[in-house]
């Protein structure tokens, strides 16, 4: 059972073993998910909002959802991929006090500290 990656070549989207370039996003919210349909052509978010946030997904860049709470953005293009996850990264900004919204996996972020009188 071997699979002959270079069979079948075409002008498609890359697949996941032609992707150089990943970016990983974690949505953390009660309720909060998100959905891959079309082979990863568009994207549903459910952000709490009335309504479902949809994305079109680019053709040099493709989506899957491991989970219903971790999106995987790949793609050969280094700059469309992070642009996209930007994109839906800008849906609904992670904030840091009340530990909602959507990350990126390695972002670490930080409280603003207290000012001291000196």
């Amino acid at each position: 059972m071997f699979l002959n990656i270079n069979a079948g070549k075409s002008n498609k989207a890359p697949s996941l073993m032609e992707a150089k370039f990943f970016r990983f996003l974690k949505i953390v919210g009660v309720g909060f998910k998100a959905r891959a349909e079309s082979e990863g052509r568009l994207l549903y978010l459910k952000l709490g909002y009335s309504h479902l946030v949809e994305l079109a997904v680019p053709p040099a860049v493709r989506v899957f959802c491991f989970k219903n709470n971790v999106v995987c953005c790949t793609g050969s293009h280094k700059e469309r991929v992070h642009q996209f996850a930007a994109a839906v990264r800008s849906c609904k900004p992670y904030e840091v006090y009340r530990h909602k919204g959507i990350m990126y996996i390695d972002e670490v972020t930080k409280k603003e500290g207290k000012r001291s009188k000196y």
